[in-house]
């Protein structure tokens, strides 16, 4: 499975191939990537749509391949298809140091509404954001 070798090497095996199947699967989930050839993926973007709102489960690209553009492509088009699907805020949780991952963010409009102390296993604390999706939905 594709999306389970990018997270072994974005996310340090952040999730098994359970957790994936269940992510691909649901129809309440949106996901996006980027692909080169049938099994190498390159970058993903995953979210669950509960009501009006998006929680963004997953934005992981490829050690190899960033810092080029492809977190937000993909982080974009999940936004705008959540957006068509009803969705009207968007949250997602990131580390507080992952200090890439906040540049991008900030530059899609996410503003930190909240902290969650020792969120992650190695006790490092994660900031919740939020991003308008009507409003503050930065396209450029």
């Amino acid at each position: 499975m594709a999306c389970l070798k990018l997270d072994a090497r974005a996310l340090n095996g952040l999730w098994n191939a359970d957790h994936w199947e269940r992510e691909l699967s649901d129809p309440r989930r949106i996901c996006v990537g980027i692909a080169e050839g049938s099994d190498n993926l390159s970058a993903v973007a995953c979210g669950w749509i509960v009501l009006d709102e998006l929680q963004i489960t997953v934005v992981a690209v490829d050690p190899e391949h960033r810092r080029q553009g492809l977190g937000r492509t993909v982080l974009k088009q999940l936004l705008l298809d959540a957006s068509s699907a009803g969705a009207r805020q968007a949250f997602l949780d990131v580390a507080e140091d992952n200090h890439g991952a906040l540049a991008l963010y900030g530059a899609l409009g996410f503003h930190t509404i909240g902290r969650r102390s020792g969120y992650y296993r190695n006790g490092k604390d994660a900031l919740i954001q939020s991003l308008e999706l009507q409003t503050d939905i930065k396209l450029n």
